[in-house]
Protein backbone atom coordinates (compact mmCIF):
# COMPACT_ATOMS: atom_id res chain seq x y z
CA UNK A 1 0.00 0.00 0.00
CA UNK A 2 0.95 3.59 -0.51
CA UNK A 3 1.44 5.98 2.13
CA UNK A 4 -1.56 7.68 1.21
CA UNK A 5 -3.98 4.72 1.99
CA UNK A 6 -5.69 4.05 4.77
CA UNK A 7 -4.55 1.07 6.66
CA UNK A 8 -7.34 0.67 9.13
CA UNK A 9 -10.87 -1.24 9.13
CA UNK A 10 -11.91 0.90 11.14
CA UNK A 11 -15.50 2.72 10.13
CA UNK A 12 -15.56 5.72 12.27
CA UNK A 13 -19.28 6.30 12.40
CA UNK A 14 -19.67 9.63 14.05
CA UNK A 15 -17.42 11.31 11.57
CA UNK A 16 -19.21 9.84 9.09
CA UNK A 17 -22.35 10.16 9.69
CA UNK A 18 -21.77 13.99 10.51
CA UNK A 19 -19.95 14.49 6.83
CA UNK A 20 -22.84 12.38 5.74
CA UNK A 21 -25.32 14.80 6.80
CA UNK A 22 -23.23 17.94 5.78
CA UNK A 23 -23.29 16.53 2.65
CA UNK A 24 -25.06 18.89 -0.33
CA UNK A 25 -27.60 17.62 -2.80
CA UNK A 26 -27.12 16.71 -5.68
CA UNK A 27 -28.86 19.75 -7.86
CA UNK A 28 -26.98 22.21 -5.31
CA UNK A 29 -23.42 20.28 -5.87
CA UNK A 30 -24.26 20.29 -10.49
CA UNK A 31 -25.06 23.96 -9.71
CA UNK A 32 -21.61 24.59 -8.49
CA UNK A 33 -19.92 22.60 -11.17
CA UNK A 34 -21.50 24.60 -13.94
CA UNK A 35 -20.81 27.40 -11.85
CA UNK A 36 -16.97 26.28 -12.55
CA UNK A 37 -17.36 25.17 -16.11
CA UNK A 38 -18.78 28.60 -16.71
CA UNK A 39 -15.55 30.08 -15.29
CA UNK A 40 -13.23 27.07 -17.05
CA UNK A 41 -12.67 29.19 -19.98
CA UNK A 42 -10.01 32.36 -20.54
CA UNK A 43 -11.75 34.24 -22.05
CA UNK A 44 -14.73 34.55 -19.87
CA UNK A 45 -12.08 35.03 -17.24
CA UNK A 46 -10.61 38.14 -18.64
CA UNK A 47 -14.56 39.62 -18.92
CA UNK A 48 -15.07 39.06 -15.00
CA UNK A 49 -11.66 40.19 -14.33
CA UNK A 50 -12.61 43.94 -16.94
CA UNK A 51 -15.88 43.69 -15.12
CA UNK A 52 -15.03 43.16 -11.27
CA UNK A 53 -14.18 47.10 -11.63
CA UNK A 54 -16.06 48.18 -14.39
CA UNK A 55 -18.89 48.83 -15.75
CA UNK A 56 -18.34 48.28 -19.82
CA UNK A 57 -20.36 47.74 -23.32
CA UNK A 58 -19.42 44.90 -26.07
CA UNK A 59 -17.77 47.55 -27.91
CA UNK A 60 -15.29 48.78 -25.37
CA UNK A 61 -14.86 44.79 -23.90
CA UNK A 62 -13.93 43.80 -27.59
CA UNK A 63 -11.49 47.08 -27.90
CA UNK A 64 -9.80 45.80 -24.69
CA UNK A 65 -9.73 42.03 -25.75
CA UNK A 66 -8.94 42.24 -29.16
CA UNK A 67 -11.78 40.10 -30.24
CA UNK A 68 -14.72 40.48 -32.30
CA UNK A 69 -17.90 42.43 -31.01
CA UNK A 70 -19.81 38.66 -31.48
CA UNK A 71 -17.15 36.77 -29.53
CA UNK A 72 -17.22 38.96 -26.34
CA UNK A 73 -21.57 39.01 -27.57
CA UNK A 74 -21.63 34.95 -27.23
CA UNK A 75 -18.99 34.89 -24.17
CA UNK A 76 -21.21 37.48 -22.32
CA UNK A 77 -24.29 35.70 -23.45
CA UNK A 78 -23.31 32.28 -21.24
CA UNK A 79 -22.18 34.44 -18.74
CA UNK A 80 -24.99 36.11 -18.10
CA UNK A 81 -26.96 32.18 -18.51
CA UNK A 82 -24.98 31.16 -15.40
CA UNK A 83 -26.28 34.87 -13.60
CA UNK A 84 -22.45 35.80 -13.14
CA UNK A 85 -23.05 38.98 -14.94
CA UNK A 86 -26.00 41.60 -15.49
CA UNK A 87 -26.61 44.10 -17.93
CA UNK A 88 -28.64 47.54 -18.22
CA UNK A 89 -29.89 48.64 -21.49
CA UNK A 90 -29.47 52.47 -21.71
CA UNK A 91 -30.98 54.22 -24.42
CA UNK A 92 -28.86 51.68 -27.60
CA UNK A 93 -26.47 50.46 -25.44
CA UNK A 94 -26.16 47.74 -22.75
CA UNK A 95 -24.02 48.24 -20.01
CA UNK A 96 -22.32 44.91 -18.36
CA UNK A 97 -21.42 44.44 -15.26
CA UNK A 98 -20.57 41.15 -12.06
CA UNK A 99 -23.78 39.88 -11.26
CA UNK A 100 -22.81 40.74 -7.41
CA UNK A 101 -20.51 40.68 -4.99
CA UNK A 102 -19.99 36.86 -5.08
CA UNK A 103 -18.55 36.91 -8.28
CA UNK A 104 -16.02 39.21 -7.53
CA UNK A 105 -15.18 37.61 -4.35
CA UNK A 106 -15.01 34.33 -6.33
CA UNK A 107 -12.23 35.77 -8.27
CA UNK A 108 -10.08 37.70 -6.43
CA UNK A 109 -10.14 34.48 -3.79
CA UNK A 110 -9.07 32.16 -7.13
CA UNK A 111 -6.54 35.00 -7.82
CA UNK A 112 -5.20 35.28 -4.45
CA UNK A 113 -5.04 31.55 -4.63
CA UNK A 114 -2.53 31.24 -7.82
CA UNK A 115 -0.36 34.32 -6.59
CA UNK A 116 0.13 32.56 -3.32
CA UNK A 117 1.68 29.53 -5.14
CA UNK A 118 3.56 31.47 -7.24
CA UNK A 119 5.24 33.05 -4.16
CA UNK A 120 6.72 28.99 -3.06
Amino acid sequence: KSALECDCDIIHTDLVHKAKNNLLTDDILLNIADFYKALSDSTRIKIINLLKDNELCVCDISSILNLTKSTVSHQLKNLREMNLIKNEKRGKEVWYSLADEHVKEVFEISLEHIMEKDDD
